[in-house]
């Protein structure tokens, strides 16, 4: 399909630039596809779900992975091949390396060293370093460490900055406020670059209403990469490459939600990272199997979705794998609607934005 079949025009006021508070106060456009639109807030959700639906959510936890560094090219002459580099972690590779994002990517070559941290904030030495091992298309580089392990995750958490969406980062620096707001409430399994946002609107006290209204939760655990942001450069869907992203469905969790659509009871993923990791755990009849790998599942209209019954997730951008994902789950016409309500409604878009409720179309 060609790309600017997603295209839609987006106020920049519309870009929320921090959350709301309380979290759950965000607003909540239900959109059904065959019934039409209602404004809502998140913290009306237990009216809106039945009783025995599963949510599902991602308990992926953001790290610091925005690192700023010097890169110093081998055999130089000291204070000769330096340069300021900035890097995106956004895959685990291994316990010592990583796949970044690096700008500018010209100015690193295979065998390069970067030294990040070099405030003294970093481990005894007082720096983190890498060696550049590959150089990938876009920028991409994969970095081997001194450190692994655990030793690693705690320099980079030292080092690190929370790596906010461009659209924000854009506007305003990072401060120690996004540590707690860029984070949803149940995160529990460190990895992801960016955060599953439609969780980010969760509170225990909205928890417990779910709870008392008989809506069961279920996790599973994607590890949002940086590659949710990059641009769709292509003309045409078909050509788009999607990154991969580590993601974890266990046995245990894979039973009950069979056993939950065996009863006729609904799936609700909460944000499109759950819902690209089911539909990558379910084979051609629905059952959700197990499941431990990368996934770079592409959803686009045409797809069919074998165990997602409904979804809540934000606002996303114009031309964004996001939207095309939103348009396959509710139709591209529904959506384009839905987004033209929430702009003239001021609703707020993108990560600290509001939230929608979409139901599946039917077709």
């Amino acid at each position: 399909m060609r790309v600017d079949l997603f295209d839609f025009e987006l106020p920049p006021e519309r870009i929320a630039l921090r959350p709301v508070s309380p979290r759950e106060s965000a607003r909540l456009l239900c959109v059904d596809p065959a019934g039409g639109l209602a404004d809502q807030t998140v913290g009306d959700l237990p009216s809106l779900l039945t009783p025995g639906d599963v949510l599902v959510f991602n308990d992926t936890k953001v790290i610091p992975a925005q690192l700023e560094g010097l890169r110093r090219r081998p055999g130089s002459v000291e204070g000769e091949g330096v340069a300021q580099i900035s890097a995106t972690l956004h895959m685990r590779e291994a316990p010592d390396r990583w796949l970044a994002f690096v700008r500018p990517g010209k100015r690193v070559k295979i065998g390069d060293r970067i030294a990040f941290g070099h405030g003294g904030n970093a481990c005894l030495a007082g720096t983190l370093e890498a060696t550049v091992e590959t150089r990938g298309e876009g920028g991409e580089a994969s970095l081997r460490f001194d450190l692994s392990g655990p030793a690693l995750d705690e320099a980079i958490a030292a080092v690190g900055h929370i790596p906010l969406p461009p659209y924000i980062a854009s506007k305003r620096p990072d401060d120690s406020q996004d540590r707690t707001d860029y984070q949803t409430v149940y995160a529990r399994e460190d990895g992801a670059v960016a955060a599953p946002t439609a969780g980010l609107h969760f509170t225990p006290d909205l928890f417990a209403r779910l709870a008392a209204r008989d809506i069961a939760t279920e996790y599973l655990t994607l590890h949002v990469g940086a590659g949710t942001f990059l641009p769709v450069k292509a003309e045409d869907t078909a050509d788009h490459r999607m990154h991969s992203e580590i993601g974890r469905v266990t046995e245990e969790s894979a039973e009950r939600l069979n056993a939950a659509r065996r009863e006729g009871r609904r799936i609700v993923s909460v944000g499109t990272t759950s819902l690209r990791l089911l539909e990558s755990a379910a084979d051609v009849e629905g059952t959700i199997r197990p499941f431990s790998d990368p996934t770079d599942i592409f959803i686009t209209p045409g797809y069919r979705f074998r165990a997602v019954d409904r979804l809540m997730t934000n606002f996303h951008l114009p031309r964004s794998t996001l939207f095309m994902l939103v348009s396959a789950f509710s139709g591209i016409d529904t959506m384009k609607s839905a987004y033209a309500h929430a702009i003239a409604n001021e609703y707020r878009f993108y990560s600290y934005g509001d939230a929608c409720l979409l139901d599946r179309a039917t077709a």
